[in-house]
């Protein structure tokens, strides 16, 4: 059972690189159209303000025009669509609703580092260790860092065992997606959230839970803060 613990996190690492790569691509993996249109705007293929026409979504992702429609209308319902006339754009997040989900996300971010140093298998840590060491080179590519970051942060969430979390954490994370910039961006942030990476990982090593917990919260308070001096500036 271990050794199954252990490939998974190796296989759910490898298998998300690659379906980045081929989202960027227009490659259509074996997925639902729901599921293609999320993670094309998970991975910034499509951004908000981004207007989303149904016949060029069915002929990027190779699906016919009805399971297109029909997700449509499911994401539109889930506010990750919003309508401007008679089109379908996506969404985004106003002052307000970008603190209240940082106010979650700081929070159950944390717990799942908690968790995670409680139990995560050697493997996993050793996958997240892994992450880290690979970010070195993205630290001038801000586009593949903040990709890579959320498979970090996704690798977290998985470590902790935990899978009700998990979903809280997937839907935090696909709102996450409404924000039309990433914190990764702002000068000098690739290079400390590597460095902040690198903390949770040693806490999470270390069976330290308090230490991850607060690793973690620091780390996604100081994206916060990093987010709203951009936001001022601009």
């Amino acid at each position: 059972m271990a050794g199954l613990h252990h490939n998974r996190a190796r296989v759910i690492w490898l298998a998300s690189q690659m379906e980045t790569r081929r989202m960027a691509q227009g490659q259509r993996p074996n997925k639902d159209a729901y599921s293609l249109i999320l993670e094309a705007i998970d991975v910034g293929v499509y951004k908000p303000g981004d207007r989303l026409v149904e016949s060029d979504l069915a002929e990027r992702f190779g699906v016919s025009r009805t399971p297109i429609r029909e997700a449509l209308q499911r994401l539109e319902t889930q506010s990750l669509l919003a309508r401007d006339g008679r089109s379908l754009i996506v969404n985004s997040l106003d002052h307000n609703q970008m603190a209240e989900l940082y106010v979650v996300r700081t929070e159950l971010e944390g717990l799942a580092a908690r968790l995670a140093a409680r139990h995560a298998t050697k493997e996993e840590v050793r996958v997240l260790q892994d992450m880290v060491d690979s970010d070195q080179k993205l630290v001038n590519d801000p586009s593949a860092l903040a990709r890579s970051n959320r498979r970090f942060h996704k690798q977290i969430h998985l470590a902790s065992h935990n899978r009700y979390l998990v979903q809280q954490l997937d839907l935090v994370h696909r709102s996450m997606a409404l924000m039309a910039t990433t914190s990764i961006a702002a000068e000098g942030r690739g290079e400390d959230t590597l460095v902040e990476h690198q903390a949770i990982v040693d806490a999470i090593a270390n069976r330290d839970e308090a230490g991850a917990y607060e690793a973690l919260r620091a780390h996604i308070s100081t994206a916060f803060v990093t987010r709203l001096k951009a936001e001022n500036e601009a």
